[in-house]
């Protein structure tokens, strides 16, 4: 065994072991939970940027045996299936590259995996993920009508006049069980993609960064094929039970894909623009305060869907 995979080896088991610790770290800490978990995506990413597809899977392997060795053989298996499979996945889609001739490009020259293609990847293994977890911890109705018991018995206890009728009740929750899908799918794509996003800046900061620095305004943008998914998705939200959650699931997944296109886009297109800064504060607030504006950049997503291949020279990295 060479320096070369003896290091990569190494490096793969010390981020699997850190991937685990985030991850048993979310356990003891409920208010940034969602933080650590998707923050245990990093070092598995950063194995598989910087030292290949050798380090990200020992990473995952080791995090996964760390994680059932200290805590559970189920808590180990949540895991590898809505964080660290997917962190390795991207990890392997971002470093696969071809002669860039193949795809009628210019000889001497590497086309790089599409940037879109690994969007729309992540969309649809949270959603996979997210399904199989749902169905090992027997997620149904029930769970989301307990959370809002939970809830309005909270408001009775500091407003005791408070007393809503039967009618509301069953109608917020009947909302609230396809709101939790959708809201959980989008946030935990959002979060992931964050955490990618973050790992290629510190590889490429490092020196060690096999793919070239892209241009996300320009590049970042959902497949095609991902409408298909998206509307697949509004069809079975409105088929009730178990197929409407998994729709919605499918809404919030691929529509949080299309939202950071959309995002992408606006940023692209306000390139040169004196006011740009501004406005792109009063967009990003106006999402996280209203929400409903998240729905223009959505549509945005929606109507601009392609393809960019991001090419270097053979020998540049």
């Amino acid at each position: 065994m060479n320096i070369w995979n003896r290091t990569s080896l190494i490096t793969g088991a010390l981020a699997g072991i850190t991937a685990a610790l985030l991850s048993m770290g979310a356990n003891t800490q409920s208010s940034f939970a969602i933080v650590l978990y998707a923050a245990s995506a990093l070092p598995i990413l950063i194995a598989g940027l910087g030292w290949g597809n050798a380090a990200a899977v020992v990473a995952i392997v080791v995090a996964g045996a760390t994680a059932a060795t200290l805590v559970s053989a189920y808590f180990a298996l949540l895991i590898l299936l809505v964080t660290l499979v997917p962190a390795g996945w991207l990890s392997h889609l971002a470093n696969l590259a071809r002669p860039a001739s193949e795809l009628g490009g210019p000889e001497g020259a590497l086309a790089w995996y599409p940037l879109s293609d690994i969007l729309g990847h992540l969309a649809g293994l949270v959603t996979v993920g997210m399904i199989i977890v749902g169905y090992i911890v027997g997620y149904d109705s029930d769970v989301s009508d307990r959370m809002i018991d939970m809830v309005i018995e909270a408001v009775k206890a500091q407003e005791p006049l408070y007393n809503p009728d039967a009618a509301a009740i069953a109608q917020i929750k009947s909302m609230f069980t396809l709101a939790l899908p959708l809201v959980q799918g989008a946030i935990w794509v959002l979060m992931l993609f964050a955490a990618y996003y973050l790992a290629t800046r510190i590889v490429q900061m490092s020196g060690g960064s096999l793919r070239p620095r892209e241009d996300i305004p320009s590049s970042l943008r959902m497949p095609r094929n991902a409408i298909f998914a998206f509307l697949a998705g509004l069809v079975l939200a409105f088929l009730g039970g178990a197929p409407a959650a998994i729709g919605a699931l499918i809404c919030g997944t691929f529509g949080a894909g299309f939202l950071l296109s959309g995002f992408a886009s606006f940023h692209f297109r306000t390139r040169g623009k004196s006011w740009r800064l501004p406005v792109l504060w009063i967009a990003y607030l106006s999402v996280l305060v209203f929400t409903i504006p998240a729905v223009f950049f959505l549509l945005s997503g929606l109507t601009d869907t392609r393809r960019t291949i991001a090419v270097t020279p053979t020998g540049k990295n």
